[in-house]
């Protein structure tokens, strides 16, 4: 709230002096210090609005190409701020752990863009995998938070087998059978979008905040593919990429084709998460008989 021009209130001044004679500002029954201070209902007060948009987009930046700490988001929605998480020195990119929402026990995976951008490689495969196994394994729910332009690329990536562990991931997310709630937040990329406990790999709830781009690849390598044999300077090519930007670069295209169940504003998270959660208790799915899976190792 912004000091002298956020107002919150059941019944404005006018009302109260009518109902119970008391004679009130508008600042004074439901600006930003008696909020924050008294009522408890705002978070935060501003001294104005820039400051207060600057800290709403501290969460997400603008710019897409721009890292940001999903940790903070983690820490900002699960049970009393507080995420323990596993494995933190090892495949950085990509973020597993446990967590409470609204008292339940739950597994995490998150993609870091803080660290490689958030792209799956060989280590970030393998180490979410067996975590999404272990959660299946307790029976742990597995809420997913997806930040990922892709699979890493590179010669080492390729010969290392980035195909046959990226499919461990793939192949963990589709056998589970726990409630899997997922969250978009920004990029989501090609395969590694759907590896990351996708509607096409079972998921229960996936949900994508306004920022979210679910396409095959980013709007400037879209476009240089698209347009490779074509006549096309540079500032053409700019005009194509902000109009793929517009079409593709959003969750709405995804939402319509029921890849993502609803669109969600961020400060949403948690009681969407909670609520799906909730739906999700008496969830009951066996996968077909068979002596084992054939998990590709």
């Amino acid at each position: 709230m912004v000091d002298g021009t956020s107002y919150m209130f059941v019944t404005g001044p006018d009302v109260v002096k009518t109902v119970t004679h008391e004679e009130v500002s508008a600042e004074e029954l439901g600006g930003a210090r008696v909020h924050n201070e008294k009522s408890g209902v705002a978070d935060y007060r501003f001294d104005n609005d820039i400051d207060a948009l600057n800290c709403v987009h501290h969460w997400i930046p603008s710019d897409s190409a721009q890292p940001y700490d999903m940790k903070e988001i983690l820490r900002t929605v699960v049970d009393e701020n507080h995420f323990l998480e596993i494995k933190p020195d090892y495949a950085q990119n990509i973020i597993i752990g446990f967590a409470r929402f609204g008292g339940q026990s739950v597994g995490i995976v998150a993609n870091q863009p803080a660290h490689l951008a958030g792209c799956l490689d060989v280590q970030a495969s393998t180490k979410a995998a067996r975590f999404v196994r272990f959660c299946d394994a307790f029976h742990l729910p597995v809420v997913t938070f997806v930040d990922v332009p892709g699979f890493l690329p590179g010669v080492n990536q390729e010969h290392g087998g980035i195909i046959r562990h990226g499919a461990k991931l793939l192949f963990a997310y589709a056998e589970a059978t726990v409630p899997k709630v997922t969250i978009i937040t920004r990029k989501a990329y090609g395969g590694a979008y759907d590896v990351m406990s996708s509607k096409h790999l079972r998921g229960d709830f996936n949900l994508a905040w306004p920022s979210a781009e679910i396409a095959v690849m980013g709007p400037k390598g879209a476009v240089e593919i698209i347009f490779r044999k074509e006549d096309t300077n540079a500032e053409s090519l700019l005009e194509k990429e902000k109009e793929y930007k517009e079409t593709f670069a959003n969750p709405y295209m995804a939402a319509s084709r029921g890849f993502v169940d609803q669109v969600i504003e961020p400060h949403q998270t948690r009681r969407s998460i909670c609520q799906a959660l909730k739906r999700l208790r008496s969830k009951v799915l066996e996968n077909p008989w068979k002596k084992h899976d054939n998990i590709p190792l």
